[in-house]
Protein backbone atom coordinates (compact mmCIF):
# COMPACT_ATOMS: atom_id res chain seq x y z
CA UNK A 1 0.00 0.00 0.00
CA UNK A 2 1.20 3.84 -0.54
CA UNK A 3 -0.17 6.78 0.80
CA UNK A 4 0.37 10.17 -1.09
CA UNK A 5 -0.08 12.92 1.27
CA UNK A 6 -0.53 15.74 -0.98
CA UNK A 7 -0.03 19.08 1.07
CA UNK A 8 -0.29 22.68 0.49
CA UNK A 9 -1.93 25.99 0.74
CA UNK A 10 -5.24 26.88 0.00
CA UNK A 11 -5.59 26.79 -3.69
CA UNK A 12 -1.93 25.54 -4.50
CA UNK A 13 -3.86 22.98 -6.84
CA UNK A 14 -3.40 19.46 -4.26
CA UNK A 15 -6.89 18.47 -5.99
CA UNK A 16 -5.94 19.06 -9.61
CA UNK A 17 -2.52 17.67 -9.22
CA UNK A 18 -4.02 14.40 -7.70
CA UNK A 19 -6.64 14.26 -10.53
CA UNK A 20 -3.61 14.19 -13.06
CA UNK A 21 -1.53 12.04 -10.82
CA UNK A 22 -4.65 9.32 -10.15
CA UNK A 23 -4.81 9.01 -14.11
CA UNK A 24 -0.92 8.33 -14.59
CA UNK A 25 -1.09 5.88 -11.57
CA UNK A 26 -2.88 3.14 -9.97
CA UNK A 27 -3.42 5.42 -6.60
CA UNK A 28 -6.50 6.49 -5.62
CA UNK A 29 -7.60 10.05 -5.03
CA UNK A 30 -9.42 11.34 -2.07
CA UNK A 31 -9.28 15.38 -1.66
CA UNK A 32 -10.24 16.61 1.56
CA UNK A 33 -13.34 18.15 -0.11
CA UNK A 34 -15.12 14.57 -0.48
CA UNK A 35 -16.03 14.73 2.90
CA UNK A 36 -16.25 18.84 3.83
CA UNK A 37 -18.99 18.97 0.68
CA UNK A 38 -21.38 16.47 1.96
CA UNK A 39 -20.96 17.19 5.75
CA UNK A 40 -22.09 21.22 4.75
CA UNK A 41 -24.65 20.17 2.53
CA UNK A 42 -26.01 18.12 5.57
CA UNK A 43 -25.64 19.93 8.68
CA UNK A 44 -25.79 23.84 6.74
CA UNK A 45 -22.10 24.69 7.96
CA UNK A 46 -18.69 23.31 8.30
CA UNK A 47 -18.42 20.07 11.11
CA UNK A 48 -15.01 19.00 12.03
CA UNK A 49 -15.98 15.80 14.36
CA UNK A 50 -18.49 14.58 11.53
CA UNK A 51 -15.93 15.20 8.95
CA UNK A 52 -12.94 13.55 10.61
CA UNK A 53 -14.85 10.38 11.61
CA UNK A 54 -16.11 9.87 7.96
CA UNK A 55 -12.52 10.50 7.13
CA UNK A 56 -11.17 7.75 9.77
CA UNK A 57 -14.04 5.04 8.38
CA UNK A 58 -12.72 5.77 4.40
CA UNK A 59 -8.79 5.66 6.00
CA UNK A 60 -9.73 2.29 7.88
CA UNK A 61 -11.60 0.51 4.96
CA UNK A 62 -9.02 2.17 2.31
CA UNK A 63 -6.04 0.84 3.72
CA UNK A 64 -7.34 -2.70 4.64
CA UNK A 65 -8.34 -3.17 1.12
CA UNK A 66 -6.33 -4.61 -1.66
CA UNK A 67 -5.75 -1.19 -3.24
CA UNK A 68 -2.63 -0.23 -4.84
CA UNK A 69 -2.65 3.25 -2.82
CA UNK A 70 -4.12 6.30 -2.11
CA UNK A 71 -3.19 10.31 -2.28
CA UNK A 72 -4.94 12.49 0.11
CA UNK A 73 -5.06 16.26 0.27
CA UNK A 74 -4.88 17.74 3.11
CA UNK A 75 -4.17 21.78 4.29
CA UNK A 76 -1.59 21.35 6.66
CA UNK A 77 -1.01 24.09 9.40
CA UNK A 78 2.79 23.86 10.39
CA UNK A 79 2.44 26.13 13.12
CA UNK A 80 -0.33 23.65 14.70
CA UNK A 81 0.93 20.46 17.23
CA UNK A 82 -3.10 19.14 16.40
CA UNK A 83 -2.22 18.82 12.22
CA UNK A 84 1.26 17.13 13.01
CA UNK A 85 -0.62 14.86 15.15
CA UNK A 86 -3.65 14.49 12.59
CA UNK A 87 -0.83 12.99 9.73
CA UNK A 88 0.75 10.71 12.84
CA UNK A 89 -3.14 9.13 13.27
CA UNK A 90 -3.99 9.25 9.34
CA UNK A 91 0.18 7.06 9.11
CA UNK A 92 -1.25 4.67 11.75
CA UNK A 93 -4.45 3.15 10.52
CA UNK A 94 -2.37 2.46 7.57
CA UNK A 95 1.04 1.31 9.26
CA UNK A 96 -0.37 -2.15 10.03
CA UNK A 97 -0.76 -2.68 5.90
CA UNK A 98 3.06 -1.59 5.21
CA UNK A 99 2.19 1.32 3.82
CA UNK A 100 5.10 3.47 2.12
CA UNK A 101 4.06 6.98 2.92
CA UNK A 102 5.00 9.21 0.22
CA UNK A 103 5.10 13.68 0.83
CA UNK A 104 4.62 16.54 -1.43
CA UNK A 105 4.34 19.82 -0.52
CA UNK A 106 3.09 22.25 -3.62
CA UNK A 107 3.47 25.91 -2.92
CA UNK A 108 2.30 29.42 -5.18
CA UNK A 109 2.57 32.77 -3.84
CA UNK A 110 -0.98 34.00 -3.02
CA UNK A 111 -1.96 35.72 -6.27
CA UNK A 112 -1.17 32.71 -7.79
CA UNK A 113 -3.52 31.11 -5.66
CA UNK A 114 -5.55 33.79 -5.52
CA UNK A 115 -6.69 33.10 -9.43
CA UNK A 116 -7.31 29.43 -9.18
CA UNK A 117 -9.50 29.45 -6.33
CA UNK A 118 -11.88 30.69 -9.04
CA UNK A 119 -10.97 28.55 -11.81
CA UNK A 120 -13.98 25.81 -13.05
CA UNK A 121 -12.32 22.70 -11.59
CA UNK A 122 -12.31 23.95 -8.69
CA UNK A 123 -15.63 25.70 -8.18
CA UNK A 124 -17.03 22.14 -9.93
CA UNK A 125 -15.71 19.94 -6.96
CA UNK A 126 -15.74 22.05 -4.63
CA UNK A 127 -19.38 23.83 -3.57
CA UNK A 128 -18.14 25.73 -0.40
CA UNK A 129 -15.67 27.55 -2.62
CA UNK A 130 -18.41 29.06 -4.70
CA UNK A 131 -18.96 32.21 -3.17
CA UNK A 132 -15.11 33.28 -4.66
CA UNK A 133 -15.31 36.69 -1.98
CA UNK A 134 -16.22 34.38 1.18
CA UNK A 135 -13.70 31.90 -0.67
CA UNK A 136 -11.11 34.59 -0.76
CA UNK A 137 -11.58 36.32 2.59
CA UNK A 138 -10.83 32.40 4.49
CA UNK A 139 -7.58 32.27 2.50
CA UNK A 140 -6.97 35.70 3.39
CA UNK A 141 -7.64 34.16 7.13
CA UNK A 142 -6.21 31.41 7.11
CA UNK A 143 -2.95 32.71 5.63
CA UNK A 144 -3.13 35.14 8.44
CA UNK A 145 -3.76 32.75 11.31
CA UNK A 146 -1.72 29.63 10.42
CA UNK A 147 1.72 29.02 8.99
CA UNK A 148 0.60 26.49 5.89
CA UNK A 149 4.51 26.56 4.09
CA UNK A 150 7.16 24.07 5.57
CA UNK A 151 10.05 25.85 6.41
CA UNK A 152 13.44 24.19 5.03
CA UNK A 153 14.14 21.13 6.15
CA UNK A 154 11.29 20.93 8.98
CA UNK A 155 9.52 17.92 7.33
CA UNK A 156 11.76 15.39 8.85
CA UNK A 157 9.93 12.11 6.85
CA UNK A 158 11.16 10.49 3.71
CA UNK A 159 10.21 10.68 0.32
CA UNK A 160 9.10 14.18 1.09
CA UNK A 161 9.51 16.30 -2.08
CA UNK A 162 8.55 20.65 -2.36
CA UNK A 163 7.31 21.41 -5.61
CA UNK A 164 6.61 25.18 -6.49
CA UNK A 165 3.72 25.02 -9.15
CA UNK A 166 3.37 28.40 -9.94
CA UNK A 167 3.90 28.13 -13.56
CA UNK A 168 4.07 24.36 -13.57
CA UNK A 169 0.73 22.95 -15.44
CA UNK A 170 -1.05 19.99 -13.26
CA UNK A 171 0.06 16.99 -15.55
CA UNK A 172 3.56 18.32 -15.43
CA UNK A 173 3.66 18.56 -11.37
CA UNK A 174 2.02 14.63 -11.25
CA UNK A 175 4.80 13.26 -13.45
CA UNK A 176 7.23 14.76 -11.18
CA UNK A 177 6.09 13.25 -8.55
CA UNK A 178 5.08 9.58 -10.11
CA UNK A 179 9.01 10.10 -11.09
CA UNK A 180 10.47 11.19 -8.00
CA UNK A 181 8.98 8.47 -6.38
CA UNK A 182 8.79 5.65 -8.96
CA UNK A 183 4.81 5.36 -8.54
Amino acid sequence: MKLVFLIGDAAVGKMTVGQELMKITDLRLFHNHMTIEPVIEIFGKFNGHVTSRLREVIFEEFAASDCYGMIFTYMWAFDMPSDWAAIEHIKDIFRPYDTEFYYVELVAPREVRMARNATENRLKHKASKRDIEASNQRLFRDNAAHRLESMPGEIPFENYIKIDNTDLPPDAAALQIKTAFDL
